[in-house]
């Protein structure tokens, strides 16, 4: 479970499962549907990265942007003040809650645009080669 790709894939399916649990399939959609342009943008992004995998899956890929090491800790100490000001923003838990989408959305661009950037890194290295 340590695996970012697992780890995104369990948190949107709990995330969807609690939005239909408190406020129903037709507040889930709409929820999802305000963030298209985030969507979107992610979309795109995640063309550009299987692009660079793409035409890299032959060669040797470098690590420029080193992993972070975020600990537990921390990563809970920032969860919980941005549900506290959500909470005292969002007009409490509904309001809350109701984040836990854009804040997974935002987390999986990181994650890609992060390894789009490491690619394009190596594919640029790879133009000046040739």
């Amino acid at each position: 479970m340590n695996n970012p790709k697992n780890l995104f894939i369990a948190t949107f399916i709990i995330i969807i499962s609690t939005y239909l649990y408190i406020f129903g399939e037709e507040k889930t959609m709409q929820i999802i549907s305000q963030e298209y342009l985030y969507l979107i943008a992610l979309f795109l992004v995640c063309i550009a990265f299987l692009f660079f995998k793409f035409i890299l899956n032959k060669y040797e890929i470098v690590e420029f942007i080193p992993t972070n090491n975020f600990s537990l800790k921390s990563t809970i100490l920032f969860f919980i003040i941005f549900e506290l000001i959500d909470y005292n923003s969002k007009d409490g838990f509904k309001g809350m809650i109701s984040q836990w989408f854009i804040y997974w959305v935002f987390g999986v661009f990181a994650l890609v645009l992060t390894h789009t950037l490491n690619y394009y890194k190596n594919y640029k290295i790879l133009q000046k080669m040739k």
